[in-house]
């Protein structure tokens, strides 16, 4: 059996999107619709991850550290296989389990023990495992008398404690978490609380983004830290903060070439 590993390579990740031109803060209302109308909108691709490199061995607790916009959870979702990186490698051995979107893959017309099955069926697990699964699932989320209304019925509180609940009904090799879940009422947060620590300590592979630097302390050896897209440290956790407070201290860097959008004419 393969060792839990996570090796990346050279990552690059590149987003298409359109842009319109011009300013619109110096635009008056008229010229703006004006322009939408005939002026020829740009294709354009921004760069949100660039040769990016490292590697996780099995036992690792890593940090995503860096500034909102950084790329952390961009990254995340890459280990995660939900994106596809434009340029590199992405070599992840053992199964996946990520709180990255609780809410990801719901139906809102779809009943909440429909809903269950829609989640865990895309979470990989079989239709008959489900089945076993679907009551202690809302015994969790406290959702036991809801079980055959529709999801749009719910409460954004209630959404939260049913994705968490499916998201870790079961123990995987790695785990990637966007920040600690801290929805809902004490009572709920404190379960959550145990179940996340029982998560994480039954993982090979930890990486947690989070900007709480006390609990990164607490739960990782190593820190990733992002800026712009880019890798600038990778080492100890303590370091690893270290490095993040000296860049939010430093003047912004200026803009280089790799930085500015490129624009293809549609």
């Amino acid at each position: 059996m393969s060792c839990v590993n996570i090796k990346v390579e050279g990552l690059s990740l590149e987003v298409p999107y359109f842009d319109q031109g011009g300013n619109a803060r110096e635009k008056s209302w008229l010229s703006t619709l004006l322009g939408a109308v005939t002026a020829p909108p740009m294709r354009r691709f921004a760069t949100l991850l660039e040769d990016v490199s490292f590697e996780i061995k099995e036992g690792g607790r890593m940090a995503l550290i860096g500034r909102n916009g950084a790329g952390k959870t961009t990254l995340l979702r890459v280990l995660s296989g939900a994106f596809s990186p434009t340029k590199g490698r992405v070599d992840v051995q053992g199964s996946r389990q990520a709180l990255l979107n609780l809410g990801l893959g719901f139906n809102n017309e779809a009943t909440i023990a429909e809903n269950i099955f829609l989640r865990a069926t895309a979470m990989g697990i079989s239709p008959s495992v489900v089945r076993g699964m679907v009551g202690s699932i809302l015994d969790f989320s406290e959702l036991d008398d809801f079980a055959g209304r529709r999801l749009s019925t719910l409460s954004s509180g209630q959404r939260m404690r049913l994705g968490f609940a499916i998201s870790t009904s079961v123990q995987n090799d790695i785990m990637l978490m966007d920040e600690w879940f801290g929805a809902g009422d004490a009572a709920f947060i404190e379960k959550a609380r145990r179940r996340m620590n029982d998560r994480v300590e039954g993982s090979k592979i930890v990486v947690l983004a989070s900007h709480n630097f006390q609990m990164l302390r607490e739960i990782c050896s190593t820190g990733l830290v992002l800026s712009h897209g880019r890798l600038i440290y990778n080492g100890p956790i303590k370091d690893a903060i270290a490095t993040y407070k000296e860049i939010c201290h430093a003047p912004a860097p200026a803009p280089t070439s790799t930085d500015a959008p490129r624009a293809v004419q549609e």
